[in-house]
């Protein structure tokens, strides 16, 4: 069965006919032309096809594309419109060599927003000793704690870890969410 969905990704709005069962990652690689978001596992468990919906973290091969009609997605491409400057997460992540070959990349890119917005709400993990108090940012181990357990969701082949704590550290450090 078929359904119109419509999407505002990236700024640009798109209207495209797919199978119900068409996850978001697929409508936005296949369909839309849209290539930042990675096809890793297919299985929810790497996060490389990690963008923002209304502003929060989803697995788009997890995502059937038809429940986010209306809604408006950011890919790593869109966190830079015009790709004259990077977005501070873009730009940590390239002064921490927080990447390798790069293709996780833009799901780590856009998980770290998501992380970094979520801190600053005050959302536990389950890093945190205490749930209700906000996440502790002051001392550098446990916010990397705190950062490498929100980012657990993102798998990195090549082992850039500590360059990708530290450049979601540094955002932090700067000021902590941006959009």
């Amino acid at each position: 069965m078929d359904s119109e969905v419509t999407l505002q990704v990236d700024g640009a709005t798109h209207h495209v006919t797919i199978d119900t069962r068409t996850s978001l990652l697929d409508a936005l690689r296949q369909r839309m032309g849209i290539t930042s978001p990675k096809k890793g596992c297919d299985h929810g468990q790497c996060g490389a096809c990690t963008v923002l919906v209304n502003s929060r973290r989803v697995l788009g091969c997890l995502a059937l594309a038809v429940a986010y009609d209306g809604a408006v997605v950011t890919t790593a491409d869109g966190l830079a419109p015009g790709g004259d400057d990077a977005h501070p997460v873009q730009q940590a992540f390239l002064d921490n060599d927080a990447f390798q070959c790069g293709y996780c990349t833009p799901g780590q890119v856009c998980s770290a927003v998501g992380v970094l917005d979520e801190i600053e709400r005050g959302w536990p993990s389950a890093a945190a000793a205490d749930v209700a108090a906000d996440p502790e940012l002051t001392d550098p181990e446990a916010m990397d704690r705190e950062i490498a357990e929100r980012m657990s969701g993102n798998l990195c082949r090549c082992g850039a870890y500590k360059g990708i704590r530290a450049a979601v550290g540094q955002v932090a450090r700067a000021g902590g969410a941006v959009r």
